[in-house]
């Protein structure tokens, strides 16, 4: 029978100390106030109970009231065990006799106690309910034999009473530290879950915000991932591209370095940087240089690989543009030196022939001799314009004049080979600052390469408008045999022309004149349709205009 009671007052006990800790755990918001308070004066109110059911054997009545005083003292420190304490002699005294012994001994314990917490205070509570239990004992086997002389009545009664306090002790230690140890799991775990998100929202945005191209692969170089910076680069939407060989958009030239690249990946498990071409959605080709990166599963082996690529198509253009620049420059410092060489034992020689052609006036071959030297002297002349720096003196021009004046030039040779000049404007005043015979050389260059294709004739359009960004634009449109659009990328290089008797100067004086005038020049062009050459040129602003051209613009 009794041990039916010790059952009944550890299960009472366990509900009492379990109920608290599953009500924590439910809560959501913040903890209420003075939380210590409402924990001691439920300890307290849990000692009350025990008391209620205490057991009674042998005269005497016992209860494991001194359990949750106990793991008070141990868990929340003396004032809670105080509080707990205070609750269990009061709910003592009201149930039974003997208020001096109760009294008393509940002095001794909590007096003890706090002393005891004192020095034991920076322990583990585990550690501080063993001590506080084995205190209790000591206090219990010390006073109340010496004091109250009870223990030698029924010893094995008394011992049964330490057994059951310090069971009560252990079953409600274990309770807590097994909700604490689950609670600091859970809280580490959602710590982590929030480290996790946090780190992983991180991460998304810099993958969703960044203009690289974020890719991640598997063996069969099927892409998992695309970054949304592809619908951006490449004009793909994301869902387009899902599932996707990566091979299926790369530059054929490129797949089979890519595959080799990937494999050596694959098998040596280190990193690799690599260039290729990616396919844009609206038709040409993207270069990009990517820093792939292998991704090891559980078993050490590489499962996938991350892309991360970087679109260096304008850096690529500016590496051809420096090119262009340094091979000018370089050109230019020799053909000034070899036209100033060449010019003078030039000179000497296309005199003495031309008095030669007047001693011999039959010679057929006099004629062939001085066209090919006067051809040696214009790409001499030619070699002199681009290799030497010109003194330019900048003047607001009306390009309107400009290219009236040229095509007044021009206009006998056009009618001798049945080309008609067709020139539309708007505005009567086209204000540029410019040298206006470097210009005029310009129109000439380009008018002329325009005839030169239309060798069945044809109309020439010329075109002149503003633009907002405060340029103006003079288009020229022929209608002859075109160029394809791989060449066109190298037109204006030294010694390049589609022409056979061409030295691919022209243009290159050109291109340079432009440039020195703070313009641009482009060519569009396809092959038995026509070319048009257009070129911006900034306008002149109203303040830099003579009062005599403001009344010509403004009237």
């Amino acid at each position: 029978m009794i041990i039916l009671d010790y059952i009944m007052n550890l299960s009472i006990f366990s509900l009492m100390v379990i109920i608290p800790l599953v009500i924590q755990s439910l809560l959501t918001g913040r903890l209420p106030k003075n939380l210590r308070l409402w924990i001691s004066l439920y300890a307290g109110i849990v000692s009350i109970i025990l008391v209620i059911f205490s057991i009674h054997q042998q005269g005497y009545t016992f209860d494991i009231r001194y359990a949750p005083v106990i793991l008070m003292f141990s868990y929340l420190g003396p004032i809670p065990g105080i509080i707990t304490g205070l609750f269990s002699l009061l709910s003592r005294l009201y149930t039974g006799g003997n208020w001096v012994p109760a009294i008393t001994t509940w002095l001794i314990i909590m007096f003890s106690f706090s002393v005891i917490h004192y020095y034991i205070s920076r322990l583990s509570s585990m550690k501080k309910s063993i001590i506080f239990s084995l205190s209790y004992i000591a206090i219990y086997v010390t006073f109340v034999p010496n004091i109250f002389d009870v223990l030698n009545d029924s010893p094995l009664f008394h011992f049964q009473y330490l057994l059951f306090v310090i069971l009560g002790v252990i079953v409600g230690g274990l309770l807590i530290e097994s909700y604490l140890k689950l609670f600091r799991i859970i809280s580490e775990n959602k710590r982590m879950e929030s480290t996790i998100e946090a780190s992983e929202s991180k991460y998304r945005l810099i993958a969703e915000n960044t203009s690289d191209l974020i890719m991640i692969m598997n063996k069969e170089y099927a892409i998992s991932y695309f970054s949304p910076s592809h619908e951006q680069i490449l004009g793909y939407h994301v869902s387009e591209l899902e599932g996707i060989e990566l091979c299926e958009f790369l530059h054929p030239d490129d797949v089979e370095m890519f595959r080799l690249n990937s494999k050596k990946m694959f098998e040596n498990r280190t990193s690799y940087s690599m260039e290729f071409r990616l396919k844009h959605k609206e038709g040409g080709w993207r270069e990009f240089e990517s820093r792939c990166m292998p991704v090891k599963g559980e078993e050490e082996d590489v499962e996938q690989i991350v892309l991360v690529s970087r679109d260096i198509s304008e850096r690529k253009k500016a590496e051809v543009f420096l090119l262009q620049s340094e091979k000018l420059s370089i050109v230019g410092e020799l053909a000034a030196g070899v036209a100033h060489e060449i010019r003078n034992p030039l000179t000497t020689i296309k005199g003495f022939i031309q008095l030669y052609k007047k001693e011999n006036m039959l010679n057929e071959y006099n004629d062939l001799l001085l066209v090919e030297l006067e051809r040696i002297e214009t790409i001499t002349s030619e070699l002199l314009t681009l290799g030497k720096p010109q003194a330019t003196q900048l003047n607001a021009e009306n390009l309107l004049f400009i290219i009236e004046n040229t095509l007044e030039l021009l206009t006998p040779q056009a009618h001798m080979n049945n080309i008609q000049f067709k020139l539309r404007f708007k505005e009567s005043a086209y204000f540029v600052t410019c040298e206006k015979n470097q210009i005029k050389q310009v129109f000439l260059n380009v008018l002329k390469n325009a005839m030169e294709a239309m060798e069945k004739g044809g109309d020439i359009d010329i075109t002149l408008r503003k633009t907002q960004e405060g340029e103006c634009v003079i288009s020229f449109q022929d209608h002859g045999y075109g160029i394809p659009e791989e060449l066109l990328p190298r037109l204006g290089e030294p010694f390049y022309s589609l022409k056979e008797k061409g030295t691919g100067l022209g243009l290159m004086i050109c291109n340079k004149i432009i440039k020195q005038h703070y313009g641009s020049i482009h060519y569009t062009s396809k092959v038995n349709e026509g070319t048009l050459v257009e070129i911006h040129l900034p306008l002149a602003s109203a303040d830099s205009l003579p009062i005599s051209l403001k009344e010509e613009v403004f009237s």
